[in-house]
């Protein structure tokens, strides 16, 4: 009986192609819907991988980022693509995984086997009498020590850069030997694109055929959202109580545990939410109370220096909280009390998270947007959130799974979210809309993407003068230094002998400094940004249809529209 080919393998085949097709010198944009497309068909359609309300609710975002993609090809999209459709393979291929993180991690894993799964594929493939398990057998001995092999070479370039010289000696002459041969044999046919192709393969590979292995797919089979109560067993006691052990003595093993447990989260509560409320007392009467608020004041210091810390500090109190309402503490029946002060706590806690909402806001009023101030709210809200699903584990009795589960969730939507919003123009936007307030931070609107090229050169007159106040900003600063010098020398005794036969150049009035700088200012920010805008058509150049994103295109004609 012969054995006919797994349909895989030319679709696997097909799938690589493809993808030297659609991202062969392009850049990110059209392509990666289209390849996006080509992905959900074949997983859908696929008898193999069964269908699931699972696999069609984390297909949706991906597809969706992907679509987003050719309207916005930004860093923050490409990412979170990524990030998606790892989602999607870890839920497609485990079917019983119940949480996002590990889904992403299982797709990691799904993506890296990609080359496994072509291997195990073509050993179960025959061609007429041809059978290809011997011809593969030896492959499994020389993979793995070829992969360590280069992680420590790299390694050891990185540490010897004599051992760096000779290796990429080594490897050039091997890369060069290949080249020559495949030249030889494949006139015209490239050899990086046939690697490139190898490269399509193996993701193809890695996407379509999943990890035989049920001990991943049943990793959070067993687990659950809702407490049950559980009989400790004193003979074997789990890590959980030995860390237990640690803060409640020796009173854990014994019948009288929960009512010593009880005390001393009670008394830990008291303490904690004592020096809390002397915290957010402060907070009140210096933050929320203080109507007059200084804009030369240091924000960055009580702002960023100060966040981290901050929100730290709320993970530990999760973290205590969690560990008290872990175990059968949840069914005390005198457990009123700590329940009541753990409430208290949380509500503590969420105040001291809005001081850090306050905070940002002010820092944003007076100084502007920038991405740290836009991350410190988004952490912020993720405090919230995770303070609130401490609650809800307090007082609905759920395990440590149910919050590792919906804060997953909850993360994963937020950046799926926050991935469609273009902040590079809205950072941008906002900062010189509100110049007459805030000031202008030109290195600053400078950094961002091309997307922004159209609204610098429109507001080119407004950036050039704030970089006009900077450099003589600099350029006195610089005369002060020079004069703090010139005095320290004189007091000294030093003498500066003018050589016999130079030129002695004119000295220039204050003024006439002035307008040099102004002019130097002037022509040194114009000559960057026109730089910039060249630097990003000729790039746009480069790539075909398939790498169309209408942002980028809109921004060509913007720049092409203003310059006629």
């Amino acid at each position: 009986m012969t054995q006919k080919i797994d349909y895989r393998l030319p679709l696997i085949l097909i799938g690589g192609i493809l993808f030297q097709l659609l991202f062969w010198d392009e850049f990110l944009g059209l392509n990666l819907l289209i390849y996006t497309l080509f992905i959900l068909v074949v997983t859908f359609t696929d008898k193999d991988i069964p269908f699931h309300k699972g696999k069609l609710y984390t297909a949706l975002p991906n597809l969706a980022i992907a679509a987003y993609i050719v309207y916005d090809s930004s860093t923050l999209a490409i990412i979170t693509w990524f990030i998606t459709l790892l989602v999607y393979l870890g839920t497609t291929h485990f079917v019983m995984l119940k949480s996002t993180f590990t889904a992403l991690v299982w797709g990691i894993l799904q993506v890296i086997s990609g080359p496994s799964g072509i291997i195990i594929k073509l050993r179960k493939t025959k061609l007429g009498k041809i059978n290809l398990k011997p011809i593969l057998k030896p492959i499994k001995y020389i993979v793995l020590p070829l992969v360590m092999v280069v992680i420590f070479c790299s390694l050891y370039s990185i540490a010897n850069p004599i051992f760096d010289k000779y290796t990429r000696l080594i490897t050039d002459n091997i890369a060069q030997f290949f080249q020559t041969v495949f030249n030889f044999l494949f006139i015209d046919i490239s050899l990086p694109k046939i690697l490139f192709i190898c490269l399509g393969i193996c993701i193809t590979a890695g996407i379509i055929v999943g990890v035989d292995s049920k001990l991943l797919d049943e990793v959070e089979m067993m687990e659950s959202d809702q407490m049950i109560r559980k009989r400790r067993d004193r003979r074997k006691p789990s890590l959980f109580q030995d860390f237990r052990t640690l803060f409640a003595g020796i009173q854990v093993t014994k019948k009288l545990a929960l009512k010593t447990e009880n005390i001393v989260g009670v008394i830990s509560f008291v303490a904690l939410n004592l020096l809390l409320l002397f915290l957010n007392a402060i907070d009140i009467s210096t933050l929320w109370l203080n109507n007059t608020v200084n804009a030369g004041k240091n924000f960055s210091a009580e702002l960023h220096d100060g966040t981290n810390t901050l929100i730290f500090s709320i993970v530990i109190a999760m973290l205590i909280i969690v560990y008290f309402f872990s175990g059968n503490l949840n069914f005390y029946r005198n457990n009123k009390w700590i329940k009541l002060l753990a409430y208290l706590w949380i509500v503590q806690n969420a105040f001291l998270v809005l001081s850090v909402f306050h905070r940002d806001y002010d820092y944003i009023f007076y100084h502007g947007l920038t991405y740290k101030r836009i991350g410190v709210a988004i952490f912020a809200t993720l405090s919230l959130v995770g303070l609130a699903t401490v609650y809800i584990k307090v007082a609905k009795q759920k395990t440590v799974f149910f919050l590792y589960r919906i804060n997953t969730k909850i993360w994963y939507a937020l950046l799926v979210l926050l991935s469609f919003i273009n902040w590079d123009i809205l950072i941008v936007s906002y900062n010189l809309e509100k110049a007459h307030k805030i000031g202008v931070d030109v290195d600053h609107l400078m950094s961002f993407s091309d997307k922004t090229l159209p609204i610098l050169k429109k507001n080119r007159e407004l950036l050039m003068k704030q970089a006009i106040i900077d450099a003589e900003n600099d350029r006195q600063s610089y005369t002060a230094t020079v004069a703090a010098v010139d005095s320290v020398a004189t007091g000294t005794g030093a003498i500066t002998v003018q050589a016999e036969g130079t030129a002695v150049a004119p000295k220039l009035s204050e003024a006439e400094l002035k307008v040099q700088a102004a002019k130097q200012a002037k022509d040194d920010f114009n000559q960057r940004l026109d730089n910039k805008i060249e630097r990003f058509l000729e790039n746009q150049q480069e790539g075909s249809w398939l790498s169309f994103s209408y942002l980028k295109w809109e921004t060509v004609e913007k720049l092409k529209a203003h310059n006629k």
